[in-house]
C-alpha cells in the first residue's frame, strides 16, 4: 500500500472513529422509546432540514448523479433534478409541519403508527401493513449501502469486499444502536457537511485538470445533444436521440417519493419547534439545489478530464465512480492532497452511511414500535423496549449484511424501485390524511396496497411493453393509489366525530 493510500485510509478511519464517538456520546440521552427513534422532538432546525436531506440523497448525489451526466448529458439529470428539487421544496412546504403536528397531537413516534392514529385503526392494520412495506424495501436498500461501502474499500486499498463490507456495517449499526435517532441526525448533519467539502474540491480540482472552464463546455458542445434539455447524448455511438414530453414527465414523477419517505418524514416529527419549519425549508432546499447541481457539473467535468487525457475514459456502470477517480488523481499529488482526497472519499462514504443508518433506524422501528408493541401488543417496560428496538436494529443490520454479501450484486438498481415503492405506498395516504377531512381507514388501506402493488404491475408487467408505457412506476402507481384511496373512502362510512374533531384542531 503506497503513502497516499495509508494517508486516505487514515482520514476515513478518523471519519468512521469520529461516527462511534458520536454514538457513544448520545447514547445517554436515550430514557424512552421516543426518544430513541424521535430524539424526544428536540431537533433544531438546521439539523432538522441538514439531517433529512442528507439521508435522502445517499451515494445517488457522489455517484450516481455524475455518472449520469458524464455518460449522457445533462437531459436525464437534469429533469431528475428538477424533479427531486420541487419534490423537495414542496414537501417541505406542504407536509412537514402538519405532519409535526398532527403526530404530536396523536402521540405518534412511526410512519406507521402515525397512520393507525390518523384514521382511528385500534386494530392496528394499517400499522402492519406500512411496517411491512418499510421492511420489504428498506432492508434491501440498507444492504445495498452496505455493499457500497465494501466495493468502495476493495477498489481503492484491495481489502477484501466482505471485510471491509462487514467493518462498515459494524460502525453504521454500533453509533446507531447506540445512539438511535439523535445520533443518525447529528451524524447525517455532519456528513452533509463533509458532503458539501468533497463535492467542492472535486469540482475545482476538476476544472484545473480540464483545462479550465472554458475547455469543460466546449468539450460539451461538441457533443451531439450533450447540453440541451430536449436530447439526450448517447455515449455508445456519439449520436443524440430526442428527449420526449412523456419522459420528461415520467423523469420528473421522481419528486412524488418525497410525500411517502419514511426516514425524511422523521425529521419533519421530530422538530422541536414548528415554527421553525421555514428556516429549515429554506436551508433544505438550497443545500439540494446547489449540491445536486454541483454534482451534474462534476460529470460534464470528468468527461472534459477524459478528453484532456488526465483520467481514463468510463464507459456503462463505471461513470458512477467518477469522483473516485478524480479521488486518486488528487492523491498523487503528495501527502497534503492525499489527506484532502481521503475527505473527499469520506464524502462518498459519508452519502452511503447517512442513508443507511436512517433506514435501519425506521426498519428496526417498524419490527419492534409497530409490529411487536402495537400491532401484538406486546407489554413491556420502557427498558426493555429499548432493548427489543437494538436488537431489532442489530437483527435487520445482519440481515443486511447477508443480502451484501454477494460482491456482484447491484448497488443502485433498487433504489429507484424502492423509492417508488415508499412513494406510490405512502405518499397519498399521508397527502390524504393531512388534507382531506373525509379520509378513512378503508381507503387508507386500499389506497396503501394499491400503490405497493402497483409499483409491481407496472415495473414487471407494464414497462417492459415499451413506447407510452415506459413510464418510471412511480407516476402511475401514485395516481392509482390516490384515486382508490378517495373512491373508497368515499363508498365506505365517514370517519367518527373523534377523529375529525383531531383533525379540525390541527387544521385550526
Amino acid at each position: 500500500m503506497t503513502a497516499s493510500q495509508i494517508t486516505m485510509l487514515v482520514a476515513m478511519a478518523v471519519y468512521l472513529f469520529g461516527m462511534i464517538g458520536i454514538g457513544i456520546k448520545l447514547s445517554e440521552r436515550n430514557e424512552t422509546v421516543g426518544d430513541f427513534y424521535l430524539g424526544g422532538r428536540k431537533l433544531g432546525p438546521l439539523v432538522t432540514a441538514m439531517s433529512a436531506e442528507a439521508s435522502d440523497m445517499s451515494s445517488y448525489l457522489l455517484m450516481g448523479l455524475p455518472g449520469l451526466a458524464y455518460l449522457s448529458g445533462v437531459a436525464d439529470v437534469g429533469w431528475t433534478v428538477i424533479g427531486l428539487a420541487l419534490g423537495t421544496y414542496f414537501n417541505w412546504l406542504f407536509v412537514a409541519k402538519k405532519l409535526r403536528r398532527y403526530t404530536e397531537a396523536t402521540g405518534s413516534i412511526t410512519l406507521p403508527e402515525f397512520f393507525s392514529n390518523r384514521f382511528g385503526d385500534k386494530s392496528h392494520v394499517l400499522t402492519l401493513i406500512a411496517a411491512a412495506i418499510i421492511i420489504i424495501f428498506f432492508v434491501p436498500y440498507t444492504a445495498s449501502g452496505f455493499a457500497a461501502c465494501g466495493k468502495l474499500f476493495n477498489s481503492l486499498f484491495g481489502v477484501d469486499y466482505h471485510a471491509a463490507m462487514i467493518i462498515s456495517a459494524i460502525v453504521i449499526m454500533f453509533y446507531t444502536s447506540m445512539g438511535g435517532f439523535l445520533a443518525a441526525s447529528t451524524t447525517d448533519f455532519i456528513q452533509s457537511i463533509i458532503m458539501s467539502v468533497a463535492l467542492l474540491i472535486v469540482l475545482f480540482f476538476g476544472v484545473s485538470q480540464a483545462g479550465g472552464f472554458g475547455a469543460v463546455m466546449e468539450n460539451a458542445r461538441a457533443l451531439p445533444g450533450y447540453l440541451s434539455f430536449t436530447q439526450t447524448y448517447n455515449a455508445a455511438d456519439g449520436t443524440s436521440s430526442p428527449y420526449t414530453f412523456i419522459t420528461i414527465i415520467s423523469t420528473m414523477a421522481w419528486g412524488l417519493g418525497y410525500f411517502g419517505m419514511p426516514h425524511i418524514l422523521l425529521r419533519f416529527m421530530a422538530i422541536e419547534d414548528d415554527s421553525k419549519i421555514g428556516l429549515s425549508r429554506r436551508v433544505a432546499s438550497i443545500w439540494v439545489v446547489i449540491s445536486m447541481a454541483a454534482a451534474v457539473l462534476i460529470g460534464i467535468v470528468g468527461l472534459g478530464m477524459s478528453n484532456a487525457g488526465a483520467i481514463e475514459t468510463l464507459t456503462g456502470n463505471n461513470s458512477e465512480t467518477i469522483i473516485v477517480k478524480i479521488s486518486q488523481l488528487l492523491s498523487t499529488w503528495g501527502i497534503p492532497a492525499a489527506l484532502i482526497a481521503g475527505v473527499v472519499l469520506s464524502g462518498i462514504l459519508a452519502s452511503t452511511m447517512s442513508t443507511s443508518d436512517s433506514q435501519l433506524l425506521a426498519a428496526s422501528s417498524s419490527v419492534s414500535n409497530d409490529i411487536l408493541v402495537k400491532f401484538l401488543h406486546l407489554k413491556v417496560s420502557q427498558t426493555k423496549q429499548l432493548v427489543i428496538s437494538r436488537i431489532s436494529l442489530l437483527a435487520i443490520a445482519l440481515l443486511g449484511v447477508f443480502l451484501a454479501w454477494n460482491s456482484d450484486s447491484s448497488v443502485f438498481q433498487i433504489v429507484s424501485f424502492a423509492w417508488a415503492g415508499f412513494g406510490a405506498s405512502f405518499g397519498p395516504v399521508v397527502l390524504l390524511g393531512l388534507f382531506w377531512r373525509r379520509a378513512n381507514k378503508a381507503g387508507a388501506v386500499a389506497g396503501m396496497l394499491a400503490g405497493g402493488i402497483m409499483i409491481f404491475v407496472w415495473k414487471f408487467g407494464v414497462r417492459p411493453l415499451g413506447g407510452a408505457f415506459n413510464i418510471y412506476e412511480l407516476l402511475p402507481a401514485f395516481i392509482v393509489a390516490i384515486v382508490i384511496n378517495v373512491i373508497v373512502s368515499l363508498l365506505t362510512k365517514a370517519p367518527s366525530k373523534e377523529i375529525t374533531d383531531v383533525f379540525d384542531s390541527v387544521n385550526r
